[in-house]
């Protein structure tokens, strides 16, 4: 029986994971990693974010109970799924974990029918076939329960492993980049099906990803894992615009990390000025506690870059550049250009931009960045 949405106020759930776990080299080495991560997740999407090799997947496969930490605590609510110090390891199938992964595993001899109702042929047929139908006709399956997975699209799949996870009611739900491979109007109406499930059922849901798009478009909350460490935990405003460390900012796309040295605070003006590593530039960046005898880098968005063709005047803009086009590529609808201004720098600009200017390799020009646009990583 499904979960009224008063009901599932009353027993919305909470994902604890305390854990440690030593690791084979990460993505930047092939030393050792350790895994050390606290969390505690609400109901609701949370988006686990990070490279390649920052241990995503393995927090996930230990909470699923496919990975046995070297210590620490995983509980939903008071129930303990594991905990080194009672020495309480549940398997896999009794933890009722919903885990869907990038490869869907959908048994290719089986009927969608008989893939959903996998996961609870413990309980009678009449209840197998009531919960089945339930969670096909919210995912708008209903109708293809006598198909094979080969005859049915890759939208239609993917809704398929989502109902077979969620049909065992689980306490908390882990996706691993489960909808990859499907264009953004097919996961978003996925992704809409999956939110109005959980309004009923209110689960923890952990959601690993390497896109910012589906960052952005999906959580409340999103965690940045890099090298086995949390170094980051906000609203994706906070994190992917706002980034504190250039592992954050390379992943929230910032293109144009600079290495600087402080040449100078300005309090009173709340701006410190830094002097490029390698060049004659200096940028004006915001005031920040940083040790100024150490070299820092500073992160900017190509698209906060404005460009102009004849030295701007009376601007508010303190940063005004000169330099010249090194090559424009065309990508979609935006214009990347490389300029050389001592340092190479990416702008991102429009293709009106681009026309209305004139703009072509060799062209000198101005860059103007903002101050604000200008973000000092550690």
């Amino acid at each position: 029986m499904a979960v009224s949405g008063d009901e599932a106020q009353a027993v919305r759930r909470e994902l604890t994971v305390q854990v440690q776990k030593q690791l084979g080299g990460g993505a930047k080495s092939d030393a050792p990693m350790q895994l050390d991560v606290q969390l505690k997740i609400s109901a609701g999407f949370t988006i686990l974010f990070g490279p390649s090799g920052a241990g995503k997947t393995t927090v996930l496969d230990c909470i699923a109970g496919l990975q046995e930490p070297d210590s620490g605590r995983i509980a939903v609510d008071d129930v303990s799924l594991f905990d080194s110090e009672k020495a309480v390891d549940l398997p896999a199938r009794d933890r009722h974990v919903g885990y869907l992964f990038q490869t869907l595993a959908l048994f290719p001899h089986m009927t969608v029918r008989q893939n959903i109702e996998y996961g609870i042929a413990r309980v009678s047929p009449s209840e197998r076939h009531a919960r089945s139908s339930e969670i096909a006709e919210s995912f708008g399956i209903a109708g293809l329960f006598d198909r094979r997975p080969a005859k049915i699209s890759g939208g239609e799949r993917q809704r398929v492993a989502l109902a077979r996870a969620l049909v065992t009611r689980p306490r908390a739900l882990l996706l691993d980049e489960p909808l990859t491979a499907l264009d953004a109007v097919t996961k978003g109406r996925i992704l809409d099906d999956l939110r109005r499930w959980n309004d009923c059922h209110a689960v923890p849901i952990l959601y690993v990803t390497h896109q910012r798009e589906e960052v952005h478009a999906l959580g409340n909350r999103v965690m940045v894992l890099d090298a086995g460490k949390l170094i980051a935990d906000g609203t994706p405003h906070e994190v992917l615009s706002h980034p504190q460390f250039e592992s954050v900012a390379q992943l929230a796309g910032f293109e144009n990390i600079l290495e600087c040295s402080v040449v100078g605070a300005h309090p009173e003006d709340g701006t410190m000025t830094c002097r490029v590593a390698g060049t004659g530039m200096s940028l004006e960046v915001p005031l920040s506690r940083v040790d100024t005898a150490r070299p820092v880098r500073v992160g900017i968005r190509a698209g906060d870059i404005l460009v102009a063709t004849s030295r701007p005047q009376g601007l508010s803009a303190r940063n005004v550049i000169p330099g010249t086009i090194v090559w424009l590529r065309q990508q979609d609808v935006t214009v990347i250009a490389e300029v050389d201004c001592g340092i190479r720098i990416v702008v991102h600009l429009t293709l009106g931009a681009r026309d209305s200017l004139g703009l072509v390799a060799g062209k000198q020009l101005w860059l103007v960045i903002k101050t604000y646009s200008c973000h000092i990583l550690q």
